[in-house]
């Protein structure tokens, strides 16, 4: 089906893709409609019927004279692994890319040039599906553009995660960093230690099966997303030590799972069964997640238990360490290496990154100036400065807005005005930053919904600045306006209320 009606306006998608225009025309899906999907692009060709399915109704077949064309082109590697190219004409649609990666962000920005009732998740009736004429060649600035949900502290269900998949990867956020362990929960199975999940997954809510894990890593690939797995060690370990005392520093003394916000002063072991933990969970953790990078937390991590206990202080000695505050950059070059060892690479939480091997990957998240410190330490770096990326804390200092982390405000201009690679910077430093990603710690979290509402719009704006790098404010906005009936037909809150507590 066809249509020749002039636009009025560029389509306000978001994040904006680094090339848009306008082209004559528009084409419209319906049930004549049928894919064509070149070798290679039968994946991208799959997430595109599987997507539009439930509000279009389309059954989209596949045929070889299908108006909606999906292909892969070596002349686009020329884009990278995500880069693009999506015409809409007359005739038909096409999506090409230099690879899979490609092709699953093109069939993302299709999905926004349909009017936003295509995401719906029910049969929409009396809607003409129809998308403009436009000419698209698109590629993201930086490779990681993510989202870190804490489901240590609050446990969500394996399907909000799903659904959480679902809504980064429609803003072309690629990697979904998933805190699976902390003093108040652990959230991962080892079966070798059935403890942690008995134990300490039991508070607020629970703990996921391996093949619930194995569905989600699988679902986000299909939809160009990769999940980080993350357990911390040394500090923030209160829960494992809960399971298994003999892990800590006083191997007689019974703990509960920590039910308080903030950092514990109980801390991981440092002797062999320590060490033989680390590496048993982290060959569990890499058998479920095929990330390349694997996050180990490595910050928070207090040294007074090290400083008294007797098996740290043999092991300084045994080391020739110059006292018990050497231990944490002991034990993370440790584990770090049995991560790299497994042909991976290792991740932690940091500043400047001066306390960790140089071959981890830092998320730096105290502040801009940090990065770049670590930048110039030779670290491959993630960009998350808390006062512009961390989601907990308020989007707004207003009477109804619900409590959160305290200490300050996020609100969505601070999020866009993220740049994860500012132009002052040398370009030895700038080519150490992969991307960006924001966070979403849940001690203030106490909903699904609540969680929804603090990512969104934040996460948007942060997609915008993580794809296209662009400063522009005011355009932003009003592309936000439309993009906010997208949010709507997907049912992501507004606002809460009443505000939740805790």
């Amino acid at each position: 089906m066809k249509s020749t009606a002039p636009r009025a306006s560029l389509p306000r998608l978001v994040p904006q893709p680094a090339h848009l225009a306008p082209a004559p025309g528009s084409f419209t899906l319906d049930s004549d409609t049928a894919l064509a999907a070149a070798p290679g692009a039968e994946d991208a060709a799959r997430l595109l019927r599987t997507l539009l399915a439930p509000a279009t109704g389309l059954a989209l077949p596949e045929r070889s004279d299908g108006a909606v064309r999906l292909a892969l082109d070596p002349a686009l590697r020329r884009l990278g692994a995500e880069g693009y190219r999506l015409t809409v004409a007359p005739g038909g649609v096409r999506l090409s890319a230099g690879g899979p990666r490609g092709l699953t962000a093109a069939v993302q920005t299709l999905r926004q040039l349909l009017p936003p009732e295509a995401l719906s998740d029910e049969p929409v009736r009396g809607v003409p599906w129809t998308v403009p004429g436009v000419a698209i060649t698109d590629a993201p600035r930086f490779p990681w553009r993510g989202a870190m949900l804490d489901v240590a502290r609050r446990f969500r269900p394996v399907d909000f995660l799903h659904r959480y998949v679902d809504l980064l990867a429609l803003h072309k956020l690629n990697v979904l960093h998933l805190h699976l362990t902390d003093d108040q929960g652990w959230r991962m199975p080892v079966p070798a230690l059935p403890r942690l999940t008995e134990v300490g997954g039991h508070p607020h809510g629970g703990a996921y099966t391996t093949a619930e894990l194995t569905a989600l890593v699988r679902h986000a690939a299909e939809r160009g997303i990769t999940v980080v797995p993350e357990i911390e060690m040394p500090g923030h370990v209160r829960a494992a030590l809960a399971a298994y005392p003999r892990l800590g520093n006083h191997p007689g003394r019974a703990l509960g799972v920590w039910d308080r916000c903030g950092v514990c002063d109980t801390v991981l072991g440092v002797h062999d069964e320590a060490l033989g933990f680390c590496r048993t969970v982290l060959d569990e953790v890499m058998d479920v997640f095929p990330s390349p990078h694997v996050h180990i937390g490595g910050d928070e991590c207090p040294t007074t238990e090290w400083h008294a206990a007797p098996s740290a202080l043999r092991r300084v000695a045994d080391e020739g360490l110059p006292g018990p505050g050497a231990l944490h950059g002991w034990l993370m070059d440790r584990v770090g290496r049995h991560v790299l060892d497994a042909g991976r690479t290792p991740v932690a939480w940091t500043g400047d990154g001066a306390d960790l091997p140089a071959y981890f990957t830092v998320m730096a998240w105290l502040d801009a100036d940090h990065g770049r410190a670590a930048a110039r330490r030779g670290h491959d770096v993630v960009m998350a400065p808390h006062r512009s990326t961390y989601l907990d804390y308020p989007q707004s200092a207003g009477p109804d807005e619900p409590p959160g982390q305290p200490g300050g405000v996020v609100d969505l201009r601070a999020v866009h005005g993220t740049d994860p690679a500012p132009a002052h910077w040398g370009p030895l430093e700038s080519a150490r930053v992969l991307g960006t990603q924001g966070q979403l710690w849940t001690e203030y979290v106490p909903t699904a919904a609540h969680a929804e509402y603090l990512a969104f719009p934040r996460l948007c704006a942060l997609a915008e600045t993580a794809w296209t790098g662009r400063r522009d404010w005011p355009g932003f906005r009003r592309r936000l306006h439309h993009h906010r009936t997208r949010l709507d037909t997907l049912r992501v809150p507004r606002r809460l209320s009443p505000a939740p507590t805790r």
